[in-house]
């Protein structure tokens, strides 16, 4: 069998997502730790040579290399998870998920450059990424809102999917970059149920409670 390889950075919310899905689907991997900041590793020849684009995470499985959290999560529920509990084969319940995969991947970029400008000091407008942040924040606290009157506790269906794993890092790191939980109260209480799901873990910056 093949060794996966995840090419990671300890303090990035995109490969945490994938280490999460990894830990939930008990797959045994190797990670390789990549200096993203200040090295900048992941934009020097090695790296490029297994993504142009200079992003991390990168997974390694055999001959698939995978590039950005979102799709390597897809990859790793469909080659990796033969019950499918981490991407619905319903169609609908499919095209809700990826809607959230992409909501975590646009929509709260904004969360991972204000991380980065509070922790790295990347540059950015430090104002209106809050207000971007707090605008997605909102969105999905309405989300969850709506499903607990429906007596649902996840963003897609009846059990936690992939859009629950992509979009729990942006809020539950918020702190980092000064934006707190108290606005978001639907939103406390899904962190608070994800944290009991097989297989959690944290990373720096999400303590081992809530």
């Amino acid at each position: 069998m093949n060794e996966i390889l995840l090419y990671d950075f300890e303090l990035d919310e995109n490969c945490y997502k994938v280490r999460l899905l990894l830990s939930a689907l008990g797959v045994a991997y190797r990670k390789i730790a990549v200096n993203m900041f200040p090295g900048n590793e992941h934009t020097e020849p090695p790296l490029l040579a297994l993504n142009p684009r200079g992003s991390l995470p990168i997974l390694v499985d055999g001959d698939a290399v995978l590039s950005e959290a979102e799709a390597i999560l897809c990859y790793l529920a469909r080659a990796h998870d033969g019950a499918g509990t981490w991407l619905p084969a319903d169609p609908k319940a499919f095209g809700v998920v990826m809607t959230w995969l992409q909501f975590a991947a646009r929509d709260l970029d904004t969360a991972s450059r204000a991380r980065r400008h509070a922790m790295f000091d990347e540059p950015a407008d430090q104002a209106a990424l809050a207000a971007a942040v707090r605008r997605a924040f909102r969105l999905m606290d309405d989300h969850m809102t709506a499903r607990e009157f429906d007596d649902a506790q996840w963003f897609v269906g009846a059990a936690p999917s992939l859009a629950d794993l992509a979009l729990f890092p942006a809020i539950a790191l918020s702190r980092d970059f000064g934006v707190d939980h108290e606005a978001y109260p639907a939103l406390r209480r899904w962190m608070r149920r994800l944290r009991t799901i097989p297989g959690f873990m944290t990373m720096p910056g999400i303590p081992d409670y809530h």
